[in-house]
Order: C-alpha cells, then structure tokens, then sequence
C-alpha cells in the first residue's frame, strides 16, 4: 500500500482537513474492521466453550506485541500492553529502584504527565526533582549534564515536545544515561508513527507510547519497552494472574483441577508482560493497536518519516512566506510531525484557531512554559493540499477575512 492509498483508509478526510494527530488521532478502516471482527467474535461465543471463548480472546489480544516490539525493533519479552502513556510512565517510575534523596531530571517543556508520577514520589519516597530550563524551547543533552548531581539516578524525556514540536537527540541522550550511570525514560507518543525509534541502535532504559496519537488507535491501549538487561533490577509490580506463568496443561484444564488453592507460591512471569494488568485485558484496544501499527510497518517507517518531512517543510516554507513566526526548531533533526507557529498573543492564537476550525481545519493550541502555539500535526495520511488549505485559512485571518 503506498501513502495516496493509505489515506483512503481515513474516511473523515473526506471533509475535514485533520491536522490534530497529535492531539487525539483517526483510526483506519483496518483498525475498526479487525474491532468489528472481533465484537462479532465477542456476539457470537464461536469456540465450544466459554473457557475457550475467554483464552481465544487472550491470545487475540497478546499479537499486539510483537508488532509494538517490531514497531521499536525490539524483543517481544521486552514489551507489556498498558492503556496509555500515563500507566506505562506511572509504572515505570514505581518499577525503578529508587531510594530517598535520589534526583529525577526533567525539562520545563514537559507534559504533566511526565512530571506527574516524579512529583507524588516525592511525598511517598523522597525522590527529588531537579527542572533543566530549556532555551528557546530547546533542551540539549549538555543542559542536563550540567545538572548531574552524585544523587541522579533519572532522565525522563519525552522525545517530542508536545507544544512546541521540538524532537531532542536521543542518541546524545542515550550516551549521556549510559555514560553517567542514569536510567532513561522516554515518553514516545508524539514520535513514534511519525519518526521511528530503533532500541537496538539507540538505548534506552524505559520507554512507553500510548496508542491515540501518531499511532493512530483511539482505543484507550498503547505499550511500555523495558530494556532486558534491566529487568531482573526493577521492582516488580502487584501482578494479576494473567501474569504468572502459565501452569502446565493451560489455564482451562488448571481451574478444573480440584486441588488448587488461592494462597501459594506464585511463579510470575520475567519478562515485560508482568507490568500488565494480569486480567481480562482490553481486547479491543489492543487489537485495534495490532492491526493500526500493522499499517505503519506496512507503510514503511522511514517512507512516512520522508513524506511527513516533506508537510513540514512545506508548512515551514509557507509561513515563512507569510512573515510568520515559527516557534518548532527547523533542524529536520530536532522536530517531527509538530509544527508550531505563533501570531503573538495567546488571544490571537485562540482566535486563529477557532478561524480553522469554521473551516473544518482542526488543529489546536497548545503551551507549556511560555513555549507553544498554533499547534499543527502532520501525519502521512496528510496532504500537500491539505497544508495549502491551512496556510490559505491562515492568510486569510492576516488580512482581516471572515468565512
């Protein structure tokens, strides 16, 4: 399937300009098709019996790991299925082996969520936050060397900035943690669909992508990465039961066994799947998440990562025409599929973008830290005549035209 095709598995482009997938994205025909498939599934009761029933839709369910593992370039044992960015990064953070008096460092550009599961440890553990200030909305890896102190032990980053586009380099990243002895957590929902993430070329310790963005599954399921090697040091999380081992003879033939007891030793299982939460899982979502990144590793990561560049720099281009400010880095390095631009004031760009939004142009606006905008996202589902749209809307707000 190439890219012109790949958009008529988004319907609502029909009549729409959609340009917000970094806010919350459209699903594909795929994904909803393989839902459906599987609702029918969940109507009818087609196995023989309803034990067999609820293993048929355990195992539908465990094939969006691999394809996350693909997706990233990773082991399957190293991925667990959780519901969004916040679970993983909830989890991540009470997984590490922190003591009191250990420093996390974060950025000033970060997402709440980020800051959010450091900022109650600190309360319930002593963990301490040190905040690198970013500089013209950029944050480097030097900025957070600098900050290095003998009680870091955490970099949490999310790899795209989520209002101002800014995409950091990972790798200087990556060789920093590993050079310095700290664990690297990376927040990976405004990259991954729109630039890849290899694990294998470039490491890291942790990291976690819910699906409703650029991965284009708005069906509340996204994964967590946790590094092999660093798994047998990680505390281990209040598991259910869907992560234990399986027992011999599988789980039909165990609960017909009538000398099972509740309280007994449980062998639980290593890899990443343990951090899930161990019971009857989100079927749908996940796959609705499978079938989605099937399409992106069908695409082909790198021809979406070329094709969404080609949008930016068209987009870039074309506000510059308009003598206006662009607040995203234009290094193609330092951004992804984020473009955000400025008018000035937050009014005018509130004003701007309900302007868009009368014209069925969606995207949003977006700060944090005095840093942010106009927010634009621009997917491989977009065109180049979706952005002239845009940038014909935006022209016509500049001079004063009311639709």
């Amino acid at each position: 399937m190439d890219l012109k095709a790949a958009r008529q598995q988004f319907p609502a482009l029909g009549n729409k300009v959609f340009l917000d997938a970094a806010c919350v994205s459209l699903a594909p025909r795929t994904a909803t098709a393989a839902i459906e498939k599987f609702l029918d599934m969940a109507l009818l009761c087609p196995e023989a019996s309803s034990t067999l029933h609820h293993i048929a839709m355990d195992e539908m369910r465990s094939q969006a790991r691999p394809i996350a593992a693909k997706l990233l370039n990773a082991r399957e044992d190293e991925v667990a299925l959780v519901e969004s960015t916040t679970q993983g990064l909830s989890l991540a953070a009470q997984a590490l082996p922190l003591e009191r008096g250990d420093r996390v460092m974060l950025c000033d550009l970060e997402f709440m969520q980020v800051a959010i599961p450091w900022c109650q440890l600190q309360d319930r553990a002593g963990i301490e936050i040190d905040v690198v200030a970013s500089r013209g909305g950029q944050v480097t890896a030097e900025d957070f060397a600098a900050r290095i102190t003998p009680r870091t032990r955490v970099l949490a980053i999310s790899n795209v900035q989520w209002s101002s586009g800014f995409r950091a380099d990972l790798n200087a990243l990556s060789k920093l943690c590993k050079d310095r002895g700290l664990w690297l957590v990376v927040d990976a929902i405004q990259q991954l669909g729109a630039v890849p993430i290899d694990v294998q070329a470039t490491r890291v310790d942790v990291l976690t992508c819910g699906g409703h963005k650029w991965l284009n599954s708005p069906f509340g399921t996204g994964f967590l990465y946790l590094r092999h090697e660093i798994q047998p040091r990680l505390r281990p999380p209040l598991a259910g039961y869907l992560s234990l081992d399986p027992p011999e003879g599988g789980w039909g033939n165990y609960f017909q066994t009538p000398s099972i007891r509740p309280v007994r030793e449980y062998a639980f299982a290593t890899e990443a799947r343990r951090y899930e939460a161990g019971g009857t899982g989100n079927y749908p979502g996940a796959i609705g998440l499978a079938a989605s990144l099937q399409l992106i590793l069908d695409l082909g990561q790198e021809r979406i990562a070329d094709h969404i560049r080609g949008l930016t720099d068209q987009l870039i281009a074309g506000l510059d025409r308009q003598g206006v400010e662009v607040v995203t880095p234009r290094a193609p390095a330092s951004r992804a599929g984020i473009v955000t631009f400025t008018l000035g004031q937050s009014q005018q760009n509130v004003a701007l973008m309900e302007h868009l939004l009368a014209r069925k142009i969606l995207v949003s606006v977006r700060y944090t830290s005095n840093v942010g905008g106009v927010r634009v996202s621009c997917h491989f589902f977009n065109s180049a005549e979706d952005l002239e749209r845009l940038l014909e809307g935006v022209g016509d707000f500049l001079r004063g035209k009311s639709q």
